[in-house]
């Protein structure tokens, strides 16, 4: 079915105004929503959503089913509770101008630990109850994810690839060793989630009410060091230490007259065509879940490999 001509604007939301030295999802970004619409716009476009990694790139996400918890909006957390004045009284001096993502990293999990342990001691069974489900429900990527990024910090931060053997290949018995001894570094992940996905989902829900529609990014290739290679290195052209063999690229063109060498894995189509291309499928549901319109980046790519 053809598209309805529209118009709307580019802008990721850590672009957004606000004293937090990064754009997140609290009153910037409904501010934000009610501009597009009193301008005629109906389509607010977006890059992914995803946890950043080295570089800060959303192009470069620690997980493709996950959302960035440094988009998360202390003012929100103020109004559910989770935070109180005196939590953001030590807010340092942010530039207005331009994100500075070493301090502002640091801020923000300060916050959200805060949150997390204000949660712990104090929340209602209602919003632990909405926490469990949303563990249920996410749980086909939101496990993995939690885990790899605790042991990711237990690591000093450093690649999959440079982990103690038995954890990077996933042996059963260290796996549960680690989830044991670090029950709650895990669960300060997965609650992390649980905040992103509860203020994206309601400020979506505005979007959508205000007659917008947002489009999604979905790029071809995930990063190497993410919770997507770790956990389906069946799935990519791993050798048998768990590093690539090749990875993504382009040849000489008229932008680039040494090519580019992006560095992520490459896919195992035939590994995916046997499952039937399930974790493309969950993917995709999963951004559709958070988006209403796909931008495949790139197509290109896509067309090349059908």
């Amino acid at each position: 079915m053809p598209f309805t001509r529209s118009a709307g604007i580019l802008l990721h939301p850590s672009s957004l105004p606000g004293p937090d030295g990064i754009g997140d999802l609290g009153p910037e970004a409904y501010r934000w929503v009610n501009f597009l619409a009193e301008s005629g716009c109906s389509l607010w476009q977006i890059l992914p959503l995803g946890p950043t990694g080295y570089g800060d790139s959303p192009y470069q996400c620690f997980s493709a089913f996950a959302g960035n918890p440094f988009l998360v909006s202390p003012d929100l957390l103020l109004e559910d509770g989770l935070l109180t004045s005196e939590d953001l009284a030590d807010r340092p001096a942010f530039s207005p101008d331009s994100v500075d993502y070493g301090p502002v990293i640091q801020w923000k999990l300060t916050l959200l630990d805060r949150a997390y342990k204000r949660f712990k001691r104090s929340s209602s069974q209602k919003r632990k109850a909405a926490f469990d489900e949303f563990q249920t429900e996410q749980s086909a990527w939101l496990s993995d994810f939690a885990l790899f990024m605790a042991i990711k910090e237990a690591q000093n931060g450093v690649s999959w690839d440079n982990w103690p053997a038995p954890l990077r290949r996933r042996e059963p018995a260290a796996l549960a060793a680690f989830s044991a001894e670090n029950e709650d570094a895990v669960q300060r992940h997965v609650f992390r989630q649980f905040l992103f996905f509860r203020q994206w989902n309601a400020l979506h829900a505005y979007t959508n009410q205000k007659g917008i529609q947002i489009i999604g990014d979905v790029p071809i290739f995930v990063a190497y060091d993410s919770a997507d290679a770790w956990a389906h290195p069946d799935l990519f052209y791993f050798d048998s230490q768990g590093r690539p063999t090749v990875v993504a690229g382009v040849p000489p063109d008229y932008f680039s007259a040494t090519g580019q060498l992006w560095g992520n894995p490459l896919y195992r189509w035939d590994d995916h065509r046997q499952s039937g291309y399930a974790w493309w499928i969950e993917r995709v549901k999963a951004t559709l879940s958070t988006v209403d319109i796909i931008r495949l980046d790139h197509f290109r790519g896509f067309s090349a490999y059908w």
